[in-house]
């Protein structure tokens, strides 16, 4: 028996009585066991019958593993018997928002119980933005906002959902022109530095660093600013120790950005040196996408260990098994923004919001359990476990799990960056509609790279791996590769991609 398995609360008893049930889900919460606890709590449930609270815990399980209509039921079982338990309210409401379902009237019902509940409020606005009203949802947003100016989320998903809209010149006024009204106010001028950054607007970043100087100091987070502005603007010589001069060695964001700016500089040993330490810490996933360009560079095996080992790239054939036609009118549906968001590697397209694969259209339910088939193949043929790697290294028995699961749109010209998703374990590209290729048109328009570094490092690394587009292809890959794609000239393409959740350790 594992340490984990004697850990959990000791109730063997076919029935649980209700505080255990609630121990029992509690424990599974928090170590990734709902797999295991759903049955036992779920029964206790049903036959004590009159227990919100075990009504919640049974709906939160669901959630979790992905059953939303089952979560739906229990959380609807749980209101009837709280009407007024505001956190219950708030899970109905955001569970039939991710399921697809109208929500609108259940937020409205849960903030007449907490009317400044800054979930609920974030929740609503984004219920409206995947409802089509974008501009209600910036509204709504602006109304609070101008009662509770100091509320960062708030400031954040406005600029954000107008991002999304298309507003690109106008999606940071609101948060300026707060900051104008409190000018002494440290965390809006980080907010606003943080989304120019994400912006990648870099001359903005050093103008408005410099007037946050004048209200609030040199505090700490404007030098990091600062720094990484300039470092990504190419501002910073080749022997600058503007880095080492920081005192930032604890600092992972600044610690990538310093590699970074030593790559474009062809300073690769340099970058190694400051890689290593962080390749044994939590960090090390925003890491190892640039170990391998700097093993690449200097031809070290640990670059084939990592990227080179078989089955690490795979190719699932699910153009038989999945109603291709019907998801693409689906996912056109769901396509509101304007544009992509902020920091994405999207050029020339749209993504959706929210998690796509939470929904429960039949169509999307089955595409959900083949995509989960298909991870249960790649997880159970990749090379056995190794402890110090970042994609074999995690226990594989567990169910897999979505992190994020979206849709992207691309319209003629379009393309992806190459990039990586580091909160991630396992990402994915899955092929549901393709432009037909022009006569005119490069060979691998439109196609995967796998391991070619982005284009503003101006590394000259060709792609470890191309993989043509089909229609109904899924490629699943380490969530610490660089991919990206070829432009294409014309057309439309619809993908559906996810990233797998590291799996939570027994």
């Amino acid at each position: 028996m594992s340490t984990h398995d004697q850990a959990q609360p000791q109730a063997t008893a076919t029935s649980l009585s209700a505080h255990e049930a609630v121990a029992l889900a509690s424990h599974a919460s928090a170590h990734g066991g709902e797999e295991q606890a759903i049955d036992r709590v779920a029964a206790a449930a049903r036959r004590i019958g009159n227990d919100p609270l075990l009504w919640q815990w049974t709906a939160l399980l669901h959630r979790a593993l992905d059953d939303r209509r089952a979560a739906l039921l229990a959380f609807e079982a749980a209101t009837r018997l709280a009407p007024r338990d505001v956190r219950i309210a708030h899970g109905l409401a955001q569970c039939r928002y991710e399921a697809g379902l109208t929500s609108l009237e259940h937020f409205d019902a849960a903030l007449a119980l907490a009317p400044f509940d800054a979930g609920l409020l974030l929740g609503r606005a984004a219920a409206l933005f995947s409802a089509g009203q974008g501009e209600e949802a910036c509204v709504s947003l602006r109304r609070v906002l101008a009662q509770e100016p100091r509320w960062i989320d708030g400031q954040r998903e406005l600029a954000h959902l107008l991002w999304l809209r298309g507003a690109r010149e106008e999606a940071f006024v609101p948060l300026r022109h707060s900051i104008a009204a409190q000018p002494a106010e440290p965390a809006k001028w980080q907010l606003l530095l943080e989304l120019l950054m994400e912006a990648k607007r870099y001359d903005d970043v050093l103008r408005h660093a410099a007037a946050a100087r004048t209200s609030i100091g040199n505090q700490p987070f404007l030098r990091a600013a600062d720094l990484a502005a300039r470092a990504e603007a190419g501002l910073l010589s080749a022997d600058s120790d503007a880095f080492s001069s920081a005192n930032l060695a604890s600092d992972a964001g600044m610690a990538v950005y310093h590699v970074r700016h030593l790559l474009r500089h062809r300073r690769v040993d340099r970058a190694a040196r400051v890689i290593e330490p962080w390749l044994g810490r939590a960090e090390a996933a925003s890491f190892y996408p640039y170990a391998s360009l700097v093993w690449r560079l200097t031809d070290d095996p640990r670059h084939a260990w990592l990227e080179g080992q078989p089955q690490l790239v795979q190719q699932h054939d699910l153009s038989r098994v999945l109603p291709l036609a019907r998801l693409a009118a689906l996912l056109r549906e769901r396509h509101h923004a304007g544009g992509p968001h902020l920091n994405q590697s999207v050029n020339g397209g749209t993504q959706t919001e929210g998690m796509l694969l939470a929904r429960i259209d039949p169509e999307i339910e089955q595409l959900r359990e083949e995509i989960r088939a298909s991870v249960r193949r790649y997880i159970d043929a990749l090379p056995p476990r190794d402890g110090s790697h970042p994609t074999l290294a995690p226990d594989r028995r567990a169910r897999p799990r979505f992190a994020g699961s979206w849709s992207v749109r691309l319209r003629g010209g379009g393309h992806h960056s190459n990039h990586v998703h580091p909160a991630g374990w396992i990402s994915s590209a899955l092929y549901i509609d393709l432009p037909e290729r022009a006569a005119d048109e490069p060979a691998e328009a439109g196609w995967l790279a796998i391991g070619q570094p982005p284009a503003d490092l101006g590394l000259s690394l060709p792609p470890t791996a191309m993989i043509e587009p089909t229609p109904g292809k899924l490629v699943l890959f380490p969530s610490t590769m660089w991919h990206g794609t070829m432009p294409f000239a014309a057309g439309e393409r619809l993908t559906v991609a996810f990233d797998i959740a590291y799996p939570t350790s027994p």
